[in-house]
């Protein structure tokens, strides 16, 4: 079965096929570094890093590029608030961003262009779309003039004539038409500024992205994602700058992640209705924080409050018991010699080779995790049962850790099992060898009767943050 992906410029599913035979190029719209991020900015950060690491999973070569947007009027406006240069604040809510998208695992772009440092190669751009007739001047200003561009919208699908200014798109009686819009932007008093052709000023956001993604991925790329809320008039704006200039399809696929919302409404900065990731982060583990967004499909629209929040702490510490009982189960296991197995222990040693080809054609479907993951779940039921049982042969061990090697597979690019202690950096087998022992000598002190220390063992512990289950096969514990 072919991956396929849901275009957003022709609006249906279509096999993935890249420009180049087995590599992709992907670009990710980053942040505007002017605060930290909200949680739902950290849809698309978490999302489309599991594309792009399924992606390699697949075999493919990807660069994977998001760019920093570190000069724009936000920026600017919360220098003035704040009273400090507009590259201080960037620079900090930069730190910040990094900081934040570590803890939520998502892991590093292979470039993170940033806006200030492509000025030259946006000014090119600029003077070739005003060579070409496609740009115009006003006072320092540079315009788009989006009546030269025959598909404008194509993107969007949205009727020219009944189109209102978008998001960003300020009305100015000295454009040729509302829509037309900022390539480049004259200074004003106290902003920052570069020298061009056209005198001193700043670019505008459209142009940004185009140069960046061009510049690191070529002039027809294969994947341009970002939220929904930027197919107009953004990534729309890109299209024309960047085919007006190269005469080439700019992108092949565009994806595009749903909104978070809270009671029916987008959540945004403007509205005032956002957490920061920062604050989630410290209430909420990354795996859960992973999954809770993982269960849902990345086109579809997510409601952010507790319910969903508290299933997912739920699930991903389901997930959590399942890996540590298999890894406890599996301690000094040496043999991978498989040797004969029960008629029952075959069909067990069958699921896994199943169970990986029902993910691949979930995850092969416009990357449908909500499916993937009940695949997962299927899958740990399974396993638990056999991790649980009173004794294992040599071969259903093998097979076992089989089933353990499968899921640190899926968790490679998923990332909503946690293989550490959360917040603590300790080796997870040094853990595990710890709780082994005290788990021991609560076993023993119980044999003896002496249920206080068992009892104080067992209270200290989750004191600590551990939880201590008790079954017939046996103690185990597990975080709380």
């Amino acid at each position: 079965m072919p991956l396929k992906l849901y275009n957003t410029l022709t609006r249906q599913k279509e096999e993935f096929v890249p420009v180049t035979p087995g590599r992709v190029g992907f670009y990710l719209c980053g942040p505007t570094v002017y605060d930290y991020f909200h949680i739902g900015n950290a849809r698309p950060f978490i999302v489309f890093d599991v594309f792009r690491r399924y992606l390699r999973y697949r075999g493919y070569q990807v660069r994977f590029v998001m760019n920093l947007t570190d000069i724009d009027d936000k920026i600017i406006n919360r220098a003035n608030e704040m009273g400090v240069p507009s590259q201080e604040i960037a620079q900090k809510y930069t730190n910040a961003f990094f900081e934040d998208i570590q803890k939520l695992g998502v892991q590093p772009a292979d470039v993170y262009p940033k806006a200030t440092e492509h000025i030259d190669d946006i000014i090119h751009l600029i003077e070739a779309l005003i060579k070409n007739g496609i740009a115009y001047v006003v006072d320092g200003d540079v315009y788009y003039d989006v009546s030269k561009f025959a598909e404008y919208a194509k993107l969007s699908g949205k009727n020219l004539d009944e189109l209102n200014a978008g998001e960003r798109v300020k009305i100015d009686e000295r454009k040729d038409d509302p829509l037309d819009f900022a390539l480049w932007k004259a200074a004003k008093p106290g902003e920052p500024w570069w020298e061009s052709p056209w005198g001193k000023g700043r670019p505008g956001w459209h142009a940004e992205c185009s140069v960046m993604s061009m510049k690191y991925l070529g002039e027809s790329i294969d994947i341009h994602a970002g939220g929904i809320d930027l197919i107009f008039p953004h990534h729309e704006n890109e299209i024309a700058q960047s085919e007006a200039m190269t005469h080439k399809p700019f992108v092949k696929y565009w994806i595009h992640n749903g909104f978070l919302d809270i009671d029916g409404e987008k959540m945004s900065k403007s509205l005032g209705n956002f957490s920061t990731a920062r604050d989630v982060l410290e209430k909420f583990s990354t795996t859960a924080i992973r999954v809770f967004f993982l269960m849902k499909h990345y086109r579809g629209p997510i409601s952010f409050s507790p319910e969903p929040l508290q299933h997912a702490v739920k699930t991903a510490e389901r997930l959590n018991i399942a890996y540590n009982l298999l890894r406890r189960r599996l301690e000094n296991v040496a043999s991978n010699n498989r040797g004969e197995l029960s008629g029952e222990a075959q069909t067990f040693a069958a699921l896994i080779p199943k169970s990986r080809e029902s993910f691949i054609a979930a995850m092969d479907d416009d990357f449908n995790t909500p499916e993937a993951m009940a695949v997962i779940f299927d899958f740990i039921r399974e396993t638990n049962r056999w991790a649980e049982r009173a004794s294992l042969s040599p071969a259903e061990l093998a097979v076992l850790a089989e089933a353990k090697n499968l899921l640190d597979e899926w968790n490679s690019f998923l990332g909503v099992i946690e293989t550490r202690p959360a917040g603590s950096g300790m080796d997870q087998v040094r853990v595990d060898g710890v709780m082994k022992i005290l788990l021991a000598l609560r076993q023993q002190a119980r044999a003896e009767k002496n249920f206080k220390l068992g009892d104080e063992i067992r209270n200290r512990l989750k004191d600590a943050g551990v939880i201590i289950e008790d079954s017939p096969q046996g103690s185990r514990w597990r975080w709380e």
